[in-house]
């Protein structure tokens, strides 16, 4: 039997396969109940706070949204809407936040700064994006990936771009506890932190999966079931960065010719925001800048049969009421 009741929620290396397993059951259930329109209140009376040191479509709704269908309130704690970290130590905030609500997210920085709020809160803290780990999205990742194939185990994934980023370094844990096989396309001075790798391998000898990086994405690609990207600079990074990570990873785009490399049934996923055309006031400035009308992925692989990047954002929600639901019932 699980019981996750009073964990929290970091990192997918504090997990075990069985548990992470479990958090998509469950959540496969919730979201069973939600298409139902099944009441399913299970946390009624509880209360959550939400901070989010940077700002997000995505996590934010699916928590907020989320914290609603199991009966709970959230309070919403913006960027310029606490002391943390500027007038109160994140040791106090802690503290404050665990005496008035039953759990508390974190969206932010250094991981650092998650792994505190934990280690002072007597309630369950949640990791809603770090600099270094992305869980939550990873969560909704394999349930769209298991509910595309039926399985994960043995399924190869290729993430193309910056694979020391939050999302390739979690894809990469979140592979090697699954049993799925990781491909990472990208220059070598933007392959995964070493060490990560050294700890992911040793656990891909107990799930059986693996781990192969790989400088030319056609070798990268060839004959993938899913094929991930994520914006090429992280947020928060300054946009300075853009001409050099251009510079770098052009060669990574997720277009056709890289689609029909992978197998027939290969689905495309992306954690959004994207930019696949110029339709935002980023995209325009990129063009403007740089010529570009499209960026990690052409919008005709976002826009193709293959992409399930909208039914991986919807799966944010069902996958984030799991791990609350587990973790506070």
């Amino acid at each position: 039997m699980v019981d996750l009741r009073g964990k929290d929620f970091l990192k997918l290396l504090d997990f075990t396969p069985k548990e992470i397993e479990h958090l998509l059951k469950v959540a496969a259930t919730l979201k069973k109940q939600k298409k139902n329109n099944e009441s399913h209140r299970y946390l009624k009376g509880k209360q959550v706070a939400l901070i989010f040191e940077k700002d997000s479509t995505r996590t934010r709704c699916a928590f907020e949204a989320g914290a609603v269908d199991l009966g709970m309130q959230a309070t919403y704690i913006g960027p310029t809407g606490s002391q943390l970290g500027k007038k109160e130590t994140i040791a106090d905030t802690a503290r404050v936040l665990c005496r008035m609500y039953d759990g508390i997210e974190y969206r932010g920085f250094d991981q650092t700064i998650v792994e505190d709020l934990a280690k002072y809160s007597s309630v369950p803290v949640w990791n809603g994006l770090t600099n270094e780990f992305h869980p939550t999205q990873m969560l909704a990742d394999a349930l769209t990936i298991k509910e595309e194939f039926g399985s994960l185990k043995g399924k190869t994934l290729c993430f193309c771009g910056d694979a020391r980023n939050n999302v390739g370094n979690s894809l990469m844990v979140m592979c090697s506890k699954l049993g799925m096989n990781f491909v990472c396309a990208a220059p070598k001075e933007l392959f995964p932190n070493e060490e990560l790798v050294r700890e992911c391998e040793a656990i891909c000898k107990e799930t059986g999966a693996s781990i192969r990086l790989e400088t030319d994405i056609m070798k990268a690609t060839k004959d993938v079931d899913v094929l991930y990207t994520d914006v090429w600079v992280s947020m928060g990074e300054p946009m300075e960065l853009w001409e050099k990570r251009i510079s770098q990873l052009k060669d990574y785009q997720v277009n056709k010719k890289v689609l029909n490399n992978a197998k027939d049934n290969v689905i495309f996923l992306h954690c959004l925001p994207s930019f696949h055309n110029i339709d935002t006031t980023i995209g325009k400035e990129i063009y403007e800048k740089f010529g570009l009308t499209e960026m990690e992925v052409t919008d005709e692989v976002f826009e193709s049969s293959h992409s399930r990047v909208f039914e991986e954002a919807e799966n944010r929600m069902h996958t984030i009421k799991a791990v609350m639901l587990e973790t506070l019932k």
